[in-house]
C-alpha cells in the first residue's frame, strides 16, 4: 500500500499527539490497516520505532496495557543510600555552628566548610570516599537541615610599619 503525503502527515501528526499506550495502540492499529510489511513501511516513511510497533501490536493481540512507570525511575536520595547521613552531618556541624551574631534570622551559620564536613564523615564516621556524596550534594543537605556555610574571612596581612627613627638629641 502507498502512503500519500497527506496520510503520512495525518498519521504522524496523530501520533505525536497521543502518549503512552495510547500511541503505541494507535500505532499497532496503522500498521495493521497497512497490512503485510506495514511495520518496515511505518518505520521508513513515518519515522516510528518497530519495537514501540512491536509493543502496541503485543498490547492489541493480548488485551493488556502496559504500564509506564516513569515515576519510578529516579535517582535514589543520599539519605535512602545512607540512613544515617543526616545523623551524623548534623553532629559534626552542630558543634561548629552559631546563630545570626546580629539576630536578623533564625538562621543556623557554621565555620566549617563542605569539604571539611565530608572529610570528618570519612574519619569520624567510618563512611568510605566512594560511599559518600559529592561536596555539593553534602552542601545541599545541609542547607536542607538549616546549616549555612559563611565563608570565613582570610586574615589579612599586617601592613609594614616603618622602623621608629632614632630619635635626635638635639
Amino acid at each position: 500500500m502507498e502512503l500519500t503525503t497527506n496520510l503520512k502527515t495525518l498519521f504522524v501528526e496523530t501520533a505525536k499527539r497521543l502518549s503512552g499506550h495510547e500511541r503505541r495502540r494507535f500505532m499497532a492499529q496503522t500498521v495493521r490497516e497497512l497490512g503485510p510489511g506495514g511495520q518496515r513501511l511505518a518505520e521508513r516513511d513515518l519515522g516510528w520505532n518497530r519495537r514501540t510497533i512491536r509493543k502496541g501490536l503485543h498490547e492489541l493481540d493480548s488485551g493488556f496495557t502496559c504500564l509506564d512507570s516513569f515515576s519510578l525511575r529516579r535517582r535514589k536520595f543520599a539519605e535512602e543510600k545512607l540512613p544515617n547521613l543526616l545523623q551524623d552531618i548534623r553532629s559534626i556541624v552542630d558543634a561548629q555552628s552559631q546563630t545570626d551574631p546580629q539576630f536578623r534570622s533564625n538562621r543556623l551559620y557554621t565555620r566549617i566548610s563542605v569539604a571539611a564536613v565530608r572529610r570528618q564523615l570519612i574519619e569520624k564516621s567510618g563512611y568510605s570516599d566512594v560511599d559518600l556524596p559529592t561536596e555539593r550534594t553534602i552542601s545541599t543537605k545541609l542547607r536542607q537541615l538549616g546549616y549555612y556555610p559563611k565563608r570565613v574571612a582570610k586574615t589579612q596581612p599586617q601592613k609594614k610599619l616603618p622602623k621608629p627613627m632614632q630619635s635626635s638629641n638635639t
